[in-house]
């Protein structure tokens, strides 16, 4: 009989125990990433009675085994611009605070005041940063990333321009041949703006071809030249197309002089810029019988100009916007992907470490190796799912009023036994 008291007991320990799982699921049924556990149970070995017609009797059930459930959650986006979910296989590699290496699903992060990009509890993301050109090696160990929170995107000077526009073929009058200027606003290495103006002239005995030169304002100048900075002839064809300078020419060179506030222009500080006059082999200027006019213009300078946001896009890479619209590829999010993530342990805060029963991490870049896909602006959100967990209570419940039952009626059985004895 004490048997029976003993196994009521493990039954009313291990039910207790899977309510507490359930409870703690249903607890974080709104956590992002959180994965909900299922309790196992196993019966503990039983003791053999009798020799050849006998029978066995179990010493009831063991502690249970929590098992975590790696199933993917649901998908919801975000207006966080550093929201970022896995959908598929993988974790994202987090660092505590004393150095370990922990994994995550949730990806609700966040930036700390030092610029490094962490979870909401103070875990630091790893990744790879990006170099100056935006390209990123994921061949090297993960490291923490940190944002140019506050920075600013230097100037680049103007290298290269070109135009679009229609130059009207009808002269003015039999004497007077048209004139049409266009200004184009470019950037020098400080990042100050000058009007460069390209001024055409229709020459008065050949219709079809044009003097060009080209200026700045003589106040940008440290010395202002007495010649224009370029200057030649474009000869146009019978249908309005350009002809000379031909499309296999080089682009025009525009020589620019010292500036005046010590600045430069073109590539490495050359002071050359150049003029493409083609895009491909199409000519970007016609001669037509409309009126003079520019349809585009186009140079590569940029404006010095403050960071506004840091997001992270589809595929992980985290990427600065700044004021003038430029952006800029500043890291790559790491993914880790893990054979037997069973063998995780939970470490607390979305977070878990791996044990020695863990396979080594692979740790790359998303959508390789069986990594998962990394979604910008969205959060996955808890798998944890109400109905499953309500029925669980139930029947958790139903089996612990069960062994308390069976531990009443063993005292009864006692009872009546002593009673006999005192009878």
């Amino acid at each position: 009989m004490s048997s029976t008291f003993s196994i009521a007991l493990s039954a009313l320990q291990a039910q207790s125990e899977a309510i507490d799982a359930t409870g703690n699921n249903l607890a974080n049924v709104n956590t992002d990433g959180f994965k909900g556990s299922m309790t196992d149970f196993k019966d503990l070995f039983s003791q053999y009675l009798g020799a050849d017609s006998g029978f066995s009797v179990g010493l009831g059930v063991g502690v249970p085994i929590n098992n975590t459930l790696f199933s993917q959650g649901a998908i919801s986006t975000s207006t966080s611009p550093l929201a970022t979910a896995i959908q598929g296989n993988g974790f994202f590699v987090v660092q505590s605070p004393n150095g370990e290496q922990l994994f995550t699903r949730d990806g609700n992060f966040t930036v700390s005041s030092a610029g490094q990009l962490q979870t909401q509890t103070g875990e630091t993301v790893q990744g790879w940063l990006a170099d100056s050109t935006g390209a990123i090696n994921a061949n090297t160990t993960p490291t923490s990333i940190v944002l140019p929170t506050g920075s600013v995107l230097p100037p680049q000077a103007t290298r290269n321009i070109s135009i679009a526009a229609n130059l009207d073929s009808t002269p003015a009058s039999p004497t007077t041949p048209n004139t049409w200027s266009t200004t184009l606003q470019i950037v020098d290495s400080l990042g100050n703006t000058h009007d460069l103006q390209i001024q055409f002239t229709q020459s008065a005995t050949t219709p079809s071809n044009w003097a060009y030169q080209v200026t700045l304002p003589s106040g940008d100048l440290a010395a202002p030249p007495t010649a224009p900075l370029a200057s030649g002839t474009l000869t146009f064809d019978s249908n309005g197309n350009l002809t000379s300078p031909a499309s296999t020419a080089a682009p025009i060179a525009i020589t620019v002089p010292a500036l005046a506030d010590g600045a430069t222009l073109g590539a490495g500080g050359s002071n050359v810029i150049n003029w493409s006059l083609y895009n491909g082999t199409s000519g970007m200027l016609t001669q037509y019988a409309q009126a003079s006019a520019r349809s585009a213009g186009n140079q590569d300078g940029v404006q010095a100009s403050q960071l506004t946001q840091v997001s992270i896009q589809n595929g992980g890479q985290v990427v600065a916007t700044f004021s003038n619209g430029q952006q800029k590829v500043e890291a790559q999010l790491a993914i880790a992907a893990i054979e037997n993530p069973n063998s995780l342990q939970n470490a607390g805060n979305n977070n878990f470490a791996a044990t020695n029963n863990t396979a080594i991490p692979a740790i790359g870049l998303p959508q390789t190796g069986g990594r998962g896909a990394i979604l910008g602006g969205a959060l996955e959100g808890s798998n944890v799912d109400l109905a499953t967990q309500f029925t669980n209570l139930i029947v958790f419940q139903s089996a612990y009023q069960a062994a308390s039952r069976v531990i009443t009626t063993a005292n009864q059985m006692d009872q009546d036994l002593l009673g006999l004895i005192h009878s």
